[in-house]
C-alpha cells in the first residue's frame, strides 16, 4: 500500500475492507494511524464474517445492509462541512404583517391579471403601514417606512395619486432609484441595503417579471429557485415583508397555483400565495383569495369595490375559491346561501330534529362555510325551530 501511495500521491481517500472480526478490526485501527495525515481513511465492514460469505449470501441481503461504514480518520487538509444540531435550533414564533395574508421575514406573491386591483390593494396595504389605516381584521400598526418598486405605472401620474387616494403617508413611502444606476433586479444587493438603510418592513416589487434579471430564464425551476431563496433569506434577515406582485398566464382551466408566470417554483418558494380577481357577473367587484399559507391556517377571502362613484371600499367576506374565481364562474355568496338553504331543508326534512354541529358536518363536506350556514338559519326565519339541549347544544327541526 505504502508503495501504492507513493505512485499516485493524488490519493485522498482510503477504505480498508478487512473481516469483520477481532483481528480485522484490529488491523484497521493500526493501518489508518500509519497512514499520511493528508488521507481519509474509512473503514467498510462487511454484515457477515468476510466479504466472501457476503457475496455467497447476497440474495438475502438488501444492498443497504451489506456492510457498515465507520470513519477512522479525516484529512487534516479536509475542510469540515459545517452541520446544524436541530437541538441547538432556537425556536422561534412566525410574526405577521397582516395575519395571516402577509407574515414577516418571508416573501408572499399577488397575484392577478391587468387592470384587476392589484395595484389598488397594494396602495391601502401602503396606507395600513404608514398611516394606520388597517385593513379588514388587521391590527393596528406602528408606522413603518415601505419600499415601493415598480416598473410599470409611473410615480406622478400614477403611483402618487393613487397612494394619495388611499391616505398613505407619502413621506414613508420610499423608491429605490434605477435612473442613475443598473436597472434594480431580485438578486441585486440594493434591495438588502434599502431595506436596512431605511428600516422598511415591507418592499413591494411589481411586477416579479420586470425584476427576475435579464439574463434568467423565469420558466426554469434551476434559475428560479436561487433568486427566490436569496430573496427570501434577505427577508429573513431584515425582517421584512417582501410582497411580489405577478401577473397570470392565459392557460385558463388550469389550477389556480399553476397560473402564475414564469415557473411554479415561483409560487412553491414564498410562504403566502394571494390572489386578487373580478367577479365576472358584478364588474366593479374584486375578490382577494389567500389560496396558500404555509404559516398559518389561509385567511377568510375578502371583496372589496372597485371603479364606481364611492371608490375602493371593502364589503367583508365571499365564498368562492381561487379556481372558480378565475375561471369566471358565476357563483356567487347568494348561491352558496341557496345551497345551504338547501341542505338545511332536506336534513329537516319529514320533522327530523338534527343537532348543529351535524349541519355544519355536513356543510364543510360539501364546500359550505359555517358562515354560511349560520346566514342560511337565519334567512330561514320563523320556518326554523331550535332549542339548547343538555350540554349546550343546539337541537333544530322546522314547521
Amino acid at each position: 500500500m505504502d508503495h501504492y501511495l507513493q505512485e499516485h500521491p493524488e490519493l485522498r481517500q482510503i477504505y480498508l475492507c478487512l473481516d469483520s472480526d477481532t483481528a480485522g478490526e484490529e488491523a484497521c485501527v493500526k493501518l489508518a494511524g500509519l497512514l499520511p495525515d493528508h488521507l481519509s481513511v474509512t473503514r467498510l465492514t462487511p454484515v457477515k464474517k468476510d466479504w466472501n460469505e457476503v457475496l455467497l449470501h447476497r440474495a438475502e441481503l438488501t444492498g443497504s445492509h451489506l456492510y457498515k461504514v465507520t470513519v477512522l480518520s479525516r484529512s487534516r487538509e479536509e475542510t469540515p462541512v459545517n452541520m446544524i444540531r436541530m437541538s441547538d435550533v432556537i425556536r422561534t414564533e412566525v410574526s405577521f404583517l397582516w395575519k395571516p395574508y402577509i407574515p414577516l421575514g418571508k416573501c408572499t406573491i399577488l397575484q392577478g391579471n391587468p387592470g384587476e386591483g392589484k395595484t389598488y390593494f397594494a396602495m391601502q396595504l401602503c396606507a395600513a403601514c404608514t398611516n394606520r389605516k388597517p385593513l379588514p381584521n388587521m391590527e393596528v400598526i406602528e408606522p413603518c417606512n415601505v419600499i415601493y418598486q415598480t416598473a410599470e405605472d409611473g410615480l406622478g401620474d400614477t403611483i402618487r395619486p393613487r397612494l394619495e387616494e388611499a391616505g398613505a403617508d407619502l413621506s414613508r413611502i420610499l423608491v429605490i432609484d434605477e435612473s442613475s444606476d443598473s436597472p434594480l433586479t431580485l438578486s441585486d444587493e440594493r434591495i438588502e441595503l434599502a431595506i436596512r438603510q431605511n428600516e422598511a418592513k415591507l418592499m413591494i416589487i411589481d411586477p416579479i417579471q420586470a425584476y427576475i434579471g435579464a439574463n434568467v430564464d423565469m420558466n426554469r425551476a434551476n434559475e428560479v429557485r436561487p433568486i427566490l431563496r436569496h430573496l427570501g433569506e434577505v427577508a429573513q434577515r431584515t425582517d421584512c415583508a417582501i410582497v411580489l406582485i405577478g401577473h397570470l398566464n392565459k392557460a385558463s382551466g388550469m389550477q389556480s397555483t399553476y397560473r402564475g408566470l414564469g415557473s411554479i417554483d415561483l409560487t412553491a418558494s414564498v410562504r403566502s400565495l394571494l390572489f386578487i380577481g373580478k367577479i365576472k357577473s358584478d364588474p366593479s367587484l374584486r375578490v382577494l383569495i389567500h389560496e396558500k399559507s404555509s404559516l398559518a391556517p389561509p385567511g377568510e377571502s375578502l371583496a372589496f369595490v372597485l371603479g364606481d362613484e364611492e371608490g375602493f371600499r371593502w364589503i367583508g367576506n365571499y365564498d368562492i375559491t381561487a379556481d372558480e374565481m378565475l375561471s369566471g364562474s358565476d357563483r356567487k355568496k347568494d348561491t352558496k346561501l341557496q345551497e345551504a338553504r338547501q341542505l338545511i331543508c332536506s336534513m329537516l326534512a319529514g320533522g327530523k330534529q338534527v343537532l348543529s354541529e351535524e349541519i355544519d358536518r355536513e356543510a364543510l363536506k360539501r364546500g359550505i362555510s359555517t358562515r354560511t350556514i349560520r346566514d342560511a338559519k337565519k334567512e330561514l326565519g320563523q320556518t326554523l325551530k331550535s332549542k339548547t339541549t343538555t350540554g349546550r347544544r343546539k337541537l333544530f327541526w322546522m314547521e
